[in-house]
């Protein structure tokens, strides 16, 4: 059983989430709005567990669903930004959004974010308001770009080793 709650209490650590311990020691007078947020919606493990699969299980639902209506760039912009966005967000239900945001604002990741969140902001407009269907499929080309280059920011060394291959692919000297 001890096995048990030492394995538990890694795997906490591990996504974000502080023991009981630290939870404890980590009330302090000065607080922030988001620290607040936090601590009045906390949630136990396995409720941040079920948020997580479901609000992946959606996004990934949304994604695939997308390609249905693949030929119809408009509603395939909205429902593939759809499914990136709860996709997204699933990882906030693992270790909080507050870390999640701090994470996604790390120097190492401030450019992909931008650029990711600029494209999933263009192809919305895109779809919803100026309803262009180039316009809409070229933001989602944008999106699922940066998606790739936002999510290899989170593996080491990953986004160097793409770029070395990209450069050794499309070399043009002999």
């Amino acid at each position: 059983m001890e096995k048990m709650n030492n394995a538990l209490e890694r795997m906490k650590m591990l996504v974000g989430m502080e023991g009981e311990d630290e939870a404890a020691s980590a009330m302090e007078d000065n607080t922030s709005f988001m620290d607040d947020f936090n601590r009045n919606c906390t949630l136990s493990t396995k409720q941040r567990f079920y948020g997580f699969a479901i609000c992946l299980a959606a996004g990934i639902t949304c994604t695939l669903l997308s390609l249905i209506v693949f030929f119809n760039p408009i509603k395939f912009g909205i429902t593939f930004t759809l499914g990136n966005l709860l996709s997204l967000g699933s990882t906030a239900f693992l270790i909080g959004p507050k870390r999640q945001v701090t994470m996604m604002l790390d120097p190492a990741r401030i450019y992909a974010t931008a650029i990711y969140l600029a494209s999933i902001i263009i192809a919305l407009f895109s779809a919803l308001y100026v309803h262009n269907k180039l316009l809409t499929l070229l933001a989602i080309i944008l999106e699922f770009g940066a998606l790739i280059w936002y999510s290899l920011s989170y593996i080491p060394f990953a986004r160097s080793m793409v770029s070395k291959v990209m450069l050794a692919c499309f070399d043009t000297e002999f």
